[in-house]
This record gives structure tokens, C-alpha cells and sequence, in this order.
């Protein structure tokens, strides 16, 4: 189990001391295409650029934008929602009305598909979901970033020690996201895709997914 709980910080990892990883921390930079270069988790002019922490041994993904690295998600999407060879693109932050006109929420991610001649003939839909955490994470991230040289290996203890929080990142929030949105997209006729840790508990909304088309990504 490690000593500290931070895995990542603004992209790269707390021992990482290469001239971007140096880059990205004293300009706190995101490098998995936030809608801006910096980083902007929790707040823009202080943000907390912890990406993912330890659980025990493995790790979990704190953060929405860590899971954007490469697009790869977008592309594991697409093969589940479009057949194969065709043209796609991808929105960002797509609001989604219910059938009164009024806002339902945004969808993190829309993919549509287009013909030779632009013409939209498909989409579908994918939420992402980071973990949340319990205890405070910021204190950890601030004692480390006055001096990361020095402090990466670092012993953090105390009463309020951050872990995962799968209960809530699941069952409060994941789920009824999925439960509302989904059943939207399901009177389309249109699939949503799920994009979220290994780690997660997703028993919640297994039943649910027995009368909509849901993948885990």
C-alpha cells in the first residue's frame, strides 16, 4: 500500500521529474484534451490537478478528463454504436432535452456518425464517470506541489486520509444519471455507452441494464 495517496498529478506521475512532467506542474497544464489547455478540475484559478489516487495497490480515476487521454474511449464507443468503416465524429458537453424542451443534463459525450455527403445518420451517447473521493485530497496535493522533488515519497496519514468513494460515485450519482438520461435516449432508440474505472461497483443498475442497451466500456 502506498505511503501517500496521490498517483498522478496533472498528467503525469508524482515521482515523474522529466522536463513536461516539470512543464506541466509549474503551468499546470492538462495533457487528455481538457476544453482548455490548463487544467480546470474543481477550480480554474487554483485547480486541483490530482488525475488519480491509490486504492491500496491499484488505482482509481479521479478525474472526467483523465479518461479522454488518446480518445481511446471514443473509439471503443464508436465500434459499439456504428458499424465498422463508418465516418464519425465527437461532441463534447452535448445538452440533452427531455421531451418538455427542458434541459435534462448534458452528455459528456456525443458521437455521430455522417454519410460521404455530411449528413448526420447516427449517434449515440457516452458518460463518463470519475471516482469520487472521501476525506481531503487538496491538502495532500498542496503539501506535495511546494516541492515535488522532495516530497513524492512522502508519508500521509491522518483522520481524514482520501480514498474512493464507489458507494457514491456509482449508486448516487452514476445510476440515476443513467436511469434518466438512458431512458431518453432509449425512447430514441438510440444507445448509451459507459465509460467509468474498473474499480466501480456497478451492481446498482445491473437490472437496468437488462431492459436498455448499456455497455461498460
Amino acid at each position: 500500500m502506498a505511503q501517500q495517496p496521490l498517483t498522478e498529478v496533472f498528467g503525469f506521475p508524482i515521482n515523474n521529474f522529466s522536463q513536461e512532467a516539470n512543464r506541466h506542474r509549474t503551468k499546470r497544464l492538462c495533457p487528455y484534451n481538457n476544453k482548455v489547455p490548463n487544467c480546470t478540475k474543481d477550480k480554474a484559478k487554483d485547480p486541483l490537478g490530482v488525475c488519480s489516487i491509490y486504492d491500496n495497490s491499484n488505482i482509481a480515476i479521479t478525474c472526467p478528463v483523465r479518461f479522454r487521454q488518446d480518445w481511446l474511449i471514443a473509439d471503443d464507443a464508436a465500434t459499439f454504436f456504428f458499424d465498422k468503416d463508418i465516418a464519425w465524429t465527437s461532441l463534447t458537453e452535448v445538452r440533452l432535452p427531455d421531451k418538455h424542451g427542458r434541459s435534462a443534463g448534458n452528455v459528456d459525450v456525443v458521437l455521430v456518425a455522417y454519410n460521404e455527403q455530411g449528413h448526420v445518420i447516427d449517434f449515440g451517447a457516452l458518460e463518463i464517470q470519475a471516482v469520487y473521493i472521501s476525506g481531503n485530497i487538496r491538502n495532500a496535493f498542496e503539501y506535495y506541489m511546494k516541492d515535488p522533488e522532495k516530497r513524492h515519497g512522502m508519508k500521509w496519514e491522518g483522520p481524514y486520509y482520501p480514498r474512493p468513494d464507489y458507494l457514491s460515485s456509482s449508486r448516487k450519482r452514476l445510476a440515476p444519471q443513467l436511469i434518466y438520461k438512458g431512458g431518453i435516449l432509449n425512447k430514441w432508440g438510440k444507445k448509451i455507452a459507459v465509460a467509468v474505472d474498473k474499480s466501480f461497483f456497478l451492481q446498482p443498475f445491473l437490472n437496468y441494464r437488462k431492459r436498455n442497451p448499456i455497455k461498460r466500456i
